[in-house]
């Protein structure tokens, strides 16, 4: 199903309609994820996004943290080779004070870490603010489902819908998914930003856009 059209924004009706969707959606996956997959289909889902990264230097990513598909494997070997990765800020700034607005800094090794929001680990390293996406070429974000199109189902925080606008115009937007997880459509609404590749544990997909 195509993503939706912004000059076309959907009716109160349809907005609660497809919001109940996404919910009940999120509510099946995250039921199926409890059930944890093998080892292999990890290093299978990892080897295969390494494929991607190649060709690219600054790799923005996120710290995997619960059921999500394990992002720290491809974290640290793209880490080994010299590449630049950025994780998410989550956590409070060095004030205290709460942070409003998307914000990346640059991972520096497993020991170069905190726990922020949630407990989800994030670098210690100063914040590069929401522009400091546009550096990345190539951006992982998270989510739970995604169709062939491109169309993504994210995780309900809505964090990624504000982080995106931020990426260059050229970069690479992926997302890593059980194979269970592509389905032929989702409920999409006008601010859902679309990826250009799946990568699973059997394939890794170009987005197909009608």
């Amino acid at each position: 199903m195509p993503t939706a059209d912004p000059s076309n924004p959907p009716d109160g009706t349809e907005t609660v309609t497809l919001r109940a969707a996404k919910a009940a959606l999120r509510t099946r996956i995250r039921a199926a994820r409890a059930v944890p997959e093998p080892a292999s289909a990890s290093r299978a889902r990892t080897a295969s996004a390494l494929e991607l990264c190649a060709g690219h230097r600054v790799i923005a990513l996120y710290a995997s943290a619960g059921d999500e598909p394990d992002t720290w494997p491809l974290i640290d070997a793209l880490y080994g080779a010299g590449r630049t990765v950025l994780l998410p800020l989550l956590g409070r700034r060095p004030d205290g004070s709460v942070r409003r607005d998307p914000d990346w800094a640059q991972y520096t090794g497993r020991g170069r870490l905190r726990l922020g929001y949630a407990s989800i680990p994030e670098p210690v390293g100063p914040g590069l603010g929401a522009k400091g996406l546009a550096t990345a070429t190539l951006v992982w974000c998270a989510g739970l489902a995604a169709t062939p199109f491109g169309d993504r189902l994210g995780t309900g925080g809505g964090w990624y819908d504000r982080a995106l606008p931020f990426a260059a115009p050229e970069a690479l937007i992926a997302v890593l998914l059980r194979d269970s997880e592509v389905l032929p459509t989702l409920p999409v609404e006008p601010f859902d930003r679309p990826v250009d590749a799946i990568v699973t544990e059997t394939r890794a997909l170009r987005a197909a856009r009608e």
